[in-house]
């Protein structure tokens, strides 16, 4: 790629020309690896596009080529219609070998991004804050396709034949605000593009000794024993890299900056804090820092009677764990939404299909599929994203979006047997295979082993508790399912899929006959989310067991919007739970009776 110019030499520039100007950079996707797989032959193409497509094509739309890199070129235009003309034409040349050429060899594929504004010309080369942000826009452009900034989109808009797609507001380096941004697609999608295998890039986290600001040195027992039990749960969630305690406790007895701890230790987020004891009370204050940033993204205080504090350490930690899992998850999500899609690492294709799947909207959740794929094939002994695949297929079919239970239902328990074989500690995964046992195949003892080994393995998995309560409530332990759904609320409060955990907790209820509660807590995950139609189902039973007809009515009514082809007989032959024949025959009594079809 052409390099970032936002070091140019003022003075040069102040010596040349200053003029309107529309002009494109043009980037090899992957030069470096094509280069280093066969750098003759790399080269030789190269050549063949710049002197048989991009020079000709630069003539014939009234440009020059200003700049000619190893991997790319600057070139300038009269007017943004001719860039973008330019630009098509140079793709629609380049894009069919490029097709044409995956499956035999790497493909050599182009992005071209296009802007217009104001620019510094010398007889060598053109400088600019316009030109700059050309250079960063490229970055943005499918293999194959082309970026536009929002000042040629405004003057090309109209062209015939042009497919374009808004962007929004994106973030540029060296860039202070978001520029928007449009894309024109490859005529070839899907390009098969060189790349370097990468291994999944884990967050790491750094937790260091908590500062005790007591005058009594006795203290520091406790704060030991609360990071250590930290570090050790932290490391049991399985989607976090954790520095080991003895690389952090060179940072006992001080609050350094975070940036100063990431950049030693190697770790992305840290964790510090402090602990007062006082006359009746124990202060334990924490917060999660970027260590990028020094930002603080998440904290915490805990103040307890100084009696207590062996009683309430695990719940300190309970809080402090729950409560760093889903920030960093939002970090790194918000990181990923900033990255190349070609620079996306297993976790972040996991991480964008985990953001699609929560949402519970069929577009945006039939989308995520095709991310876990991706993270997957990305890293082949990464157990998360295979787990979450499973978990997909269970919620495709509980959301009856399936078009074959059945073979859903294979694929999910294939994919989570798979993950185990992956990561046999991974409480994901042991969890997810559990409960498609339980939903989908009716073993509900063999589930549970799964579950309680799901649970052995990460006591804060609020996910695998909140599966685990499925099952208990399938099989009619109702008191069990509710301690478990209430547990899993308390260690993630503000989840993404806080509908499930409302909607878990109300089935708990209902199987345990306490129909109020039931009702509550399914009009709570309706509130959350009123696509999760299996919380629907729920919910109309509950209101039946209440004689509440006419709400049970204008439930199934909304059921039956989201799902049309929703029939009480199916759902019993494929789709319903319960082990116990008695709790079934009643659940199917009630939807019948809310007017929902046979």
């Amino acid at each position: 790629m052409p390099g970032d110019q936002s070091g140019y030499d003022e003075a040069q520039a102040q010596h040349g020309d200053r003029r309107l100007a529309a002009f494109a950079f043009v980037d090899i996707v992957g030069y470096s690896i094509l280069m280093s797989k066969d750098e003759t032959r790399t080269h030789a193409r190269w050549m063949t596009i710049l002197n048989d497509v991009i020079r000709p094509q630069t003539r014939m739309h009234h440009g020059s080529i200003v700049k000619s890199t190893g991997d790319g070129i600057l070139a300038e235009f009269p007017t943004a219609r001719d860039a973008v003309a330019w630009a098509r034409e140079v793709q629609r040349s380049v894009v069919p070998a490029a097709g044409e050429a995956a499956g035999t060899e790497p493909p050599v594929a182009l992005r071209i991004a296009v802007n217009v504004g104001e620019i510094f010309a010398t007889p060598d080369d053109i400088y600019g804050d316009s030109v700059n942000l050309a250079a960063r826009l490229q970055e943005y452009a499918e293999p194959g396709g082309i970026v536009l900034s929002e000042a040629v989109h405004n003057l090309v808009h109209d062209l015939p034949g042009i497919e374009v797609r808004d962007l929004g507001r994106i973030e540029l380096k060296h860039f202070e605000h978001r520029v928007r941004a449009y894309a024109i697609p490859p005529l070839v999608r899907g390009i098969s593009v060189p790349a370097m295998r990468r291994r999944v890039t884990l967050p790491s986290i750094a937790v260091l000794p908590l500062e005790n600001l007591s005058s009594n040195r006795d203290d520091d027992y406790f704060a030991d024993g609360i990071v250590e039990d930290i570090i050790v749960s932290l490391a049991s969630l399985r989607e976090l890299l954790v520095i080991s305690r003895g690389s952090t406790l060179r940072y006992r007895g001080k609050q350094p900056d975070p940036r100063e701890v990431g950049a030693a230790l190697g770790a992305r987020y840290v964790l510090m804090g402090s602990f007062r004891r006082t006359q009746g009370l124990m202060r334990v204050s924490t917060q999660l820092c970027d260590a990028d940033s020094g930002a603080s993204l998440w904290g915490d205080r805990a103040v307890v009677p100084p009696d207590e504090l062996f009683d309430v350490q695990d719940n300190i930690i309970d809080r402090i764990v729950t409560g760093i899992a889903p920030h960093v998850r939002d970090a790194e999500l918000r990181a990923a939404l900033r990255k190349r899609p070609d620079s996306f690492t297993a976790y972040d294709y996991t991480l964008r299909a985990l953001d699609f799947i929560t949402s519970l909207d069929r577009e945006r959740f039939l989308q995520a599929r095709d991310y876990l794929q991706r993270a997957m094939d990305e890293d082949r002994e990464f157990a998360m994203p295979v787990a979450w695949a499973a978990r997909w297929h269970s919620l495709l079919i509980g959301q009856g979006w399936s078009a074959d239970p059945a073979a859903d239902a294979t694929k999910a328990l294939d994919l989570a047997g798979r993950a185990i074989e992956l990561d046999r500690r991974n409480a994901l995964a042991l969890a997810t295979y559990g409960h498609v046992k339980s939903f989908l195949f009716h073993e509900y003892d063999t589930a549970m082993v799964y579950l309680d080994r799901a649970l052995a393995a990460c006591p804060n998995s609020s996910l695998a508790l909140i599966l685990a309560s499925c099952t208990l409530a399938y099989t009619g332990r109702g008191a069990e399912a509710v301690d478990h759904a209430e547990h899993a609320l308390q260690l993630s409060p503000f989840d993404h899929g806080l509908e499930y955990y409302h909607s878990t907790l109300a089935i708990a209820y209902y199987v345990h006959g306490s129909f109020e509660e039931a009702v509550r807590w399914s009009r709570m995950a309706a509130d959350v989310n009123p696509a999760y139609t299996s919380n629907l189902r729920y919910l109309i039973a509950g209101l039946v067991a209440l004689d509440r007809i006419e709400e049970a009515r204008a439930v199934a009514a909304d059921l039956l919007r989201l799902e049309p082809d929703f029939r009480v007989g199916e759902w019993e032959r494929s789709r319903q739970p319960f082990r116990d024949p008695e709790l079934k025959a009643r659940h199917v009594e009630r939807l019948a009776k809310a007017g929902l079809p046979y």
